[in-house]
């Protein structure tokens, strides 16, 4: 099944149970005590209704996996409340006259999930600085990864995003994947590969395949092949299991995907290259360290995790061991690791334990 099944199984037996749930709170509210005039059946009935409106108008808003995190969090927040003021109520030892811990939940939920979408639609930077003596000059990368166009923004959000990465003056331009999405259109594709056409550095923009970018479901208005051709005719260095020696000083190792089957090994890419470069990998998913590590290449690029995306959803794939590491920096070896968050979203519109970002790692000489 995978993790994903496994993932959107769970979740639609949440979804179900608590909209159950959510009905038996929203019944308590004092307005629908006295609309429905105290009747159970006609409480619950009218609970029932205004749940379906919120998840209906979730649903015709953002889409069904977002109305789906909608009810799970209005659901985890009403038990929290509940026990809170439930062990208030044991504390003063007097009921309340309003029913306040679910007119505080619907408050936090719309918070939480208003900051969340806020993270996930606006985009910062993130700096890491590392050292090595393999380059005889200093050397800024400007990472991106997991725009999905289509989903948080369109072509022209993308340039626009790309003017803000222009002005940390980088010498070249990582796209470590997911560069666009099943719900990318051909305009839209068109207007971002021309906004890294227009990106100016000094060494060039280079592209590896992130999972999305050929497409799940056949149903956009451009092929994969028409991306790459776009890509290449705006000067994007693509690169798919192959190997650019960039001024004579340094590599760039661009993999096939995870999911692209047949892909070469770390071992099959480092064969026969100057050890005494620098080595930068772009691999979309973060799954291969140990080959990494084992291969002595010295900075690896990646995107896919999305930083984790939600707090209850990053304890998951944490669990599931499906990537090495979910966000940040790492030093295992004498490699440095670095996954992005990614500069937008794929369905999901909302990141609460982390927020959009590009990346800029300068490399400066030990």
């Amino acid at each position: 099944m995978g993790f994903w099944g496994l993932v959107m199984g769970a979740l639609a037996l949440v979804v179900g149970a608590g909209l159950i749930f959510l009905a038996t709170r929203f019944m308590k509210f004092g307005f629908v005590d006295r609309l429905c005039r105290g009747r159970k059946l006609f409480k619950f009935l009218a609970g029932l209704g205004m749940v379906a409106a919120v998840t209906a108008v979730s649903y015709f808003t953002m889409g069904y996996m977002n109305a789906a995190i909608v009810v799970v969090h209005l659901v985890l927040f009403f038990v929290l409340c509940e026990l809170g003021f439930f062990i208030a109520r044991k504390i003063r030892r007097r009921a309340f006259s309003h029913y306040w811990a679910g007119t505080l939940a619907v408050v936090l939920t719309v918070l939480y999930l208003g900051i969340g979408a806020y993270l996930a639609h606006s985009m910062v930077e993130t700096r890491y600085s590392l050292t090595t003596d393999k380059l005889s000059a200093p050397l800024r990368i400007a990472m991106i990864a997991d725009s999905h166009t289509g989903a948080i923004f369109d072509g022209e959000g993308f340039a626009s995003r790309m003017e803000v990465l222009q002005q940390s003056e980088p010498d070249l331009v990582i796209v470590a994947g997911d560069f666009v999405d099943d719900d990318t259109t051909r305009e839209d594709m068109l207007r971002c590969c021309e906004a890294l056409g227009s990106l100016q550095t000094k060494y060039g923009v280079f592209y590896s395949y992130g999972n999305h970018d050929r497409g799940y479901f056949n149903y956009r208005n451009f092929s994969g092949d028409e991306l790459i051709q776009n890509l290449a005719a705006n000067g994007v260095h693509v690169l798919s299991d192959e190997v650019e020696l960039v001024d004579g000083s340094f590599y760039i190792i661009g993999r096939r995907d995870k999911s692209m089957a047949p892909r070469a090994s770390m071992t099959e890419l480092t064969e026969g290259l100057d050890a005494s470069k620098y080595m930068i990998v772009l691999d979309h998913q973060p799954a291969d360290y140990a080959a990494q590590t084992a291969a002595g290449v010295d900075l690896v690029l990646s995107g896919h995790t999305h930083g984790g995306q939600l707090l209850i959803l990053n304890w998951i794939m944490e669990l599931m061991g499906q990537n090495d590491m979910l966000y940040g920096l790492r030093h295992t070896g004498n490699t440095d690791f670095i996954v992005t968050s990614g500069i937008a979203d794929w369905n999901i519109k909302f990141k609460t334990c982390c927020r959009s970002e590009y990346v800029v790692v300068d490399v400066e000489n030990r």
